[in-house]
């Protein structure tokens, strides 16, 4: 059975085709003398000559070709011969494409063209198309706007905005649906640029302002400077995404705003439980080290996403206090710890190693598990190895899996005292981690007798 809307049905029954008649070449040579090669391909059902557009043989490929003007549902594999590796083929299969393409075909076959464009001799289909649906209209073309192969819908929004086939309404709203990065910036950027008027602004910027996607979003944000809406900018400081802010941070400098104060008002108010976590990374990143001070008492705020983003700024500042976040480690939310793990990275030798274990325990959470052991993993030497090899027979998999990785790797660093016979011990419970030769070299690396 054959999908011939699927381009990789196609592609694959022209690959089976040859690998059969290999294998029968190889393995049943009789068979090849059995059945000689057809002569004349004039009277073949369209399913044989499907085979004989596959055929190994260049002169069959070429015959069925021609013979392929009279069953257009095989298109699709004169499409694929258009790369053929022939020459001959390859210029007949070039000349019935070119002759037999309009616009109905070309959005039925462009799926297709557009994946054997991508191989080193398919530029010629990909031309061709775009040729042909250049003539096609927006509504011809929404078959290929909502396809799911992304290479399909940049081609198809490509031609519609060279094309000035859809309003900068539906570009924006395009940008906003889509969720292939190109598109977004392809139709959004080409959105932005066809305004004229004040009422066109009103139909582009909403759907763009209010996308999933935040490089949609910032191009919502950098069109209020245009609009002359400079004024909304400060409703994005606080968004989720970095890019947002830092658009929304110059559209608001602009017009002479000053994005830190902004910022400022918003943290020093503590009972505001409302207060946005964008807010919080977003004083870090345009403030100093001065504002430290108005992060620290975030670190208890109730709300999860503001104390991880709390921590997060203050690692952005270069202003972490080891003492002060150790407790945060034992947070509930996941993302808090995460975020207090990563800032505490480079001091992680000022944290107790014995409290550090304590916490990769069966009995603790799993985020702080594996907060726990990422830090004694960059503790490094023998409480590393240590660590790591406690964690072997771990019930979590992700845990027992990145222990094992840390031992395979572990190298003897400058504070590991030579012929270390706690080393030997660990890499004895480990041994099932390395062959007889490498376990050898490694206990020789530590100065142990081997």
């Amino acid at each position: 059975m054959l999908d011939v809307a699927d381009p990789s049905d196609w592609l694959a029954l022209d690959a089976g085709v040859r690998e059969v008649a290999w294998y029968r070449s190889q393995f049943l040579p009789e068979w090849e003398q059995s059945a000689p090669l057809p002569a004349d391909l004039t009277q073949l059902g369209e399913s044989r000559l499907a085979l004989a557009l596959c055929h190994r043989d260049g002169r069959i490929r070429q015959e069925a070709v021609r013979q392929s003007a009279r069953c257009t549902g095989l298109l699709p594999l004169v499409v694929i011969r258009c790369a053929d590796w022939a020459d001959p083929v390859r210029e007949c299969a070039r000349k019935l494409l070119r002759e037999v393409l309009d616009v109905d075909l070309a959005l039925d076959l462009a799926p297709l063209i557009l994946r054997v464009g991508r191989r080193g001799r398919g530029a010629f289909g990909v031309d061709v198309l775009d040729q042909v649906l250049r003539r096609a209209s927006s509504r011809q073309l929404d078959a290929l706007f909502a396809d799911r192969d992304r290479i399909v819908r940049r081609f198809a929004y490509r031609l519609a905005v060279e094309g000035q086939l859809l309003g900068p309404g539906e570009l924006a709203r395009a940008a906003a649906r889509d969720e292939d990065t190109v598109v977004q910036d392809l139709c959004a950027t080409a959105a932005l640029k066809a305004l004229v008027d004040e009422e066109a602004y009103e139909d582009v910027l909403p759907p763009l302002l209010s996308a999933r996607n935040p490089r949609t979003r910032s191009a919502g944000v950098t069109g209020l400077r245009r609009a002359g809406w400079s004024q909304q900018a400060e409703l994005f400081l606080s968004d989720r995404s970095a890019l947002v802010r830092a658009c929304a941070r110059y559209v608001v400098r602009q017009q002479g705003g000053d994005p830190a104060v902004w910022y400022r008002e918003r943290c020093t108010a503590l009972d505001d439980l409302k207060l946005p976590p964008g807010a919080v990374i977003g004083l870090a990143e345009c403030g100093n080290r001065a504002d430290a001070g108005l992060l620290r008492p975030l670190l208890a705020h109730p709300a999860a996403g503001v104390r991880a983003r709390a921590v997060a700024g203050l690692r952005a500042l270069d202003c972490v206090d080891v003492k002060q976040l150790r407790s945060l480690l034992d947070d509930p939310a996941a993302g808090v710890v995460r975020e207090t793990a990563l800032a505490l990275l480079p001091s992680a030798k000022e944290l107790p190693a014995d409290w550090l274990l304590e916490r990769t325990g069966s009995e603790r959470p799993q985020h702080v598990r594996v907060a726990a052991f990422r830090l004694l993993d960059a503790y490094g030497g023998i409480v590393a190895l240590r660590a790591a090899v406690a964690l072997l027979e771990d019930p979590d998999v992700k845990l027992r899996t990145w222990a094992g990785q840390c031992v395979q790797r572990w190298h003897p660093s400058a504070d590991v005292r030579r012929g270390d016979a706690e080393v030997g011990e660990l890499f004895d419970r480990s041994r099932h981690l390395f062959s007889d030769h490498v376990l050898r070299r490694r206990k020789w690396e530590a100065g142990l007798d081997i």
